[in-house]
């Protein structure tokens, strides 16, 4: 796929998704040692910005095909964003999501009409249960990263960056990344452009660093285990990942403590909630060595669970 897969998505999608802001404070580029910018996903329909790879996955899809219905696999947002463009559509959606998934995200991809299944992720094979009910009820399956429509609606944060950042601007874009739809979609986005991309990812799933440094895939001793839940996965995409060794930096590791601090940062400074795997990106931005003088981190999502907020407040909101 190429960036004029991202422009085909951009022009389906049109005003079903927001362009969502790039915010800054001053306060942050004191703590950072560097200009931040955070590109606030969250504020974005269905809370992140898997709205725009569900609603280009679903645009793309003949009607008689929409019509028999969509399955996802999800933890919550891309279930959501799936959601909320088959409700659109008319076509049914099933979404199977983890047990231990954030109850809002539950709720929310319940509230938007689709069927839930829920399974066990540390005992069970997600991919098998949603390949066994596409299989069984004749539903298209939509993958939460491994697909060239997903991959390309993301790609369309990319875009609006071009858009967004001043000509000629050449920092790095810091992108919470699990298996690889975004940060693909936006380092295709970019391409040619002069600014670099790289994942984030918290430690103990650091799948995508590990994949970029051996130069082949690598893959997650565990499965779960992160407060980061929207980002963990087993390891990238076999259509994700060689666009990331092609166009993207070495990957960033932050851990939990500091995903939970860059939430507190940004509701303190920029009056934003991330959620925390949401948040990676401007914890990299704010803690980690070595980056430049400009950084872009995108708030890929705000989809958090009250008390995941309030033990983040409590532990760094003084």
């Amino acid at each position: 796929m190429n960036r004029a897969d991202i422009l085909a998505a951009r022009a389906r999608i049109g005003a079903h998704v927001r362009h969502t802001p790039l915010l800054g404070a001053p306060a942050l580029d004191a703590l950072a040692g560097r200009q931040v910018w955070l590109k606030a996903e969250c504020l974005q329909h269905t809370g992140s910005f898997k709205a725009r790879g569900g609603w280009s996955a679903l645009s793309a899809l003949s009607p008689e095909v929409r019509a028999r219905g969509v399955i996802a696999y999800s933890s919550g947002n891309h279930a959501q964003g799936v959601a909320r463009a088959a409700a659109a559509f008319g076509a049914p959606a099933v979404i199977v999501m983890p047990a231990d998934a954030p109850g809002v995200k539950i709720a929310n991809t319940r509230a938007l009409g689709a069927e839930v299944v829920l399974y066990d992720r540390a005992t069970e094979d997600r991919d098998a249960i949603g390949a066994a009910m596409a299989a069984a009820r004749g539903l298209t399956l939509i993958k939460p990263f491994d697909d060239v429509q997903v991959i390309a609606g993301q790609g369309t944060i990319g875009v609006e960056l071009l858009e967004d950042l001043p000509e000629g601007w050449r920092g790095e874009v810091l992108v919470p990344c699990g298996g690889g739809g975004m940060t693909a979609g936006i380092a295709l986005a970019l391409e040619g452009s002069g600014a670099g991309v790289r994942p984030v990812e918290p430690e103990g799933f650091d799948d995508t660093a590990r994949s970029l440094a051996s130069g082949r895939i690598e893959r997650n001793a565990r499965s779960a285990g992160s407060v980061c839940d929207a980002i963990v996965t087993p390891s990238p995409g076999a259509l994700t990942f060689p666009i990331m060794q092609r166009l993207c930096g070495p990957g960033l590791v932050v851990s939990d403590d500091q995903a939970l601090h860059a939430m507190v940062l940004a509701f303190r400074h920029l009056r934003v909630v991330l959620e925390p795997g949401g948040a990676v990106a401007l914890a990299a931005a704010l803690f980690a060595p070595d980056l430049g003088a400009q950084v872009v981190a995108i708030g890929s999502g705000g989809n958090v669970d009250e008390a995941i907020f309030a033990t983040a407040l409590a532990r760094f909101g003084s």
